[in-house]
């Protein structure tokens, strides 16, 4: 919410056992493919976000009936009649593109503007627009406003992704669930949300083979029906948690958490002196011991560091003993946080698309203004391993991504507070 922040008293070791929330990055495109069925979808371990506040408001204009309730989202498509998404709407949320490749499938028209969301430099959707013509759809993109029709309706074709773009492969895959024959995508992007979002869709009827793989088969078919489905849970709110007790020297069992998930960040926190086990199907990390730097490392597509933990880590990096160094291949404006961390005591020095982090023995509390989402959350990590009170204004955008972070973080003892 405007005007809210958070204000946090560092110096607290952290300990204690969390169950993670559902995956914001899988919830969002799950609930545009809502749109594609005909009936009633419950999709359960929703995570509470303003993310999926705003897509419910896109569903609700869309003619659908959607509402949230305790970590369940119920959806019924049945009664969706517009295809056409105001500017206003688009603007709250960077993922909001992601209806562009359902509405064309659902009615072979739509109308919408360039999405907003986190300022994280240029994200291109000229890969989503070169896909929906590939499958038939002339597309027209003058003042801002996106319009796309497919008069004889949507087809099957072969799409080589040049990059394994995440909005791009959800997007083919919504748009060619119920396309005439079989659409197949070489170069997809293999992220864990990527699977969940096909299982979603075959559980509604469709076909869709390989998700998770760098080629996916899709097999159109004629309609789609409602299902019931769990969102898996929230892996870069496991690599938040995780840091946040770094940070602080604590502990931290994560409780049912498929530690697959985790695969691409857990090495690093073992690399900094971090004990990690994985057992019974949850995961453990104690910080106990001092924190050491952990050389270079490099944000990548799925299996590679993930781009979204990159703010984080860093922040806990911050006072490990030594040098680190990331470069950020993914978005041009992923530092923007830096300077809230430096403000805090931090030596960090950024040159283009690499970050080199020297490692401070203490950090202080400062009166800090969140950037972005996980930018906001490296400020939260830095925060609690800090000396002294933090504030953190701009709540709004850690908001879109955490789910009552400072209930989470109170209950692993933190001292923070919402004011």
């Amino acid at each position: 919410m405007p005007g809210q922040k958070l204000v946090i008293e560092g110096g607290k070791p952290l300990s204690g056992e969390i169950k993670v929330q559902g995956a914001k990055n899988s919830s969002l495109p799950i609930l545009a493919a809502s749109l594609l069925c005909c009936g009633e979808s419950v999709l359960k371990n929703c995570p509470m976000l303003s993310d999926v506040y705003a897509s419910c408001r896109i569903l609700n204009r869309l003619g659908c009936k959607c509402r949230a309730e305790n970590n369940m989202v119920i959806v019924d498509s049945s009664s969706a009649d517009k295809a056409e998404i105001p500017d206003e709407m688009m603007r709250e949320m960077r993922s909001s593109i992601i209806f562009m490749g359902a509405l064309l499938g659902k009615f072979g028209y739509c109308s919408l503007s360039y999405p907003g969301g986190c300022e994280l430099g240029p994200r291109p959707i000229d890969m989503h627009l070169d896909a929906v013509r590939k499958m038939g759809a002339s597309v027209n993109d003058e003042f801002g406003v996106i319009r796309c029709r497919a008069e004889k309706g949507l087809h099957g074709t072969k799409i080589s992704l040049k990059y394994p773009s995440v909005g791009a492969t959800e997007n083919i895959m919504l748009a060619a669930v119920l396309a005439k024959g079989e659409t197949i995508i070489y170069n997809a992007a293999r992220e864990p949300e990527i699977i969940d979002l096909g299982m979603y869709l075959n559980k509604c009827g469709a076909v869709v083979k390989g998700a998770g793989g760098s080629t996916i088969v899709i097999e159109g078919r004629e309609r789609l029906h409602g299902c019931i489905h769990n969102i898996m849970p929230d892996r870069i709110a496991a690599a938040t948690y995780i840091s946040a007790v770094a940070a602080t020297r604590g502990e931290i069992n994560i409780l049912n958490f498929d530690a697959t998930l985790a695969e691409s960040f857990l090495p690093v926190f073992e690399q900094m002196g971090c004990d990690v086990y994985v057992y019974d199907g949850n995961i453990y990390v104690g910080a106990r011991k001092p924190l050491k730097g952990v050389g270079k490392i490099i944000t990548m597509p799925h299996p590679g560091f993930p781009t979204d933990a990159q703010a984080v880590v860093m922040a806990v990096l911050c006072r490990a003993k030594g040098s680190s160094i990331f470069e950020e291949t993914i978005f041009e404006s992923r530092y923007r946080h830096v300077n809230a961390l430096v403000k805090m005591g931090a030596d960090i020095k950024t040159a283009g698309k690499a970050a080199v982090i020297e490692g401070v023995r203490k950090m202080y509390g400062a009166k800090v203004e969140a950037t972005d989402l996980r930018g906001g959350a490296a400020m939260a990590v830095a925060a609690l391993g800090a000396e002294g009170i933090t504030e953190i204004s701009e709540l709004r955008y850690i908001d879109r991504g955490y789910e009552s972070i400072e209930n989470v973080l109170t209950s692993l003892g933190a001292s923070v507070k919402r004011v």
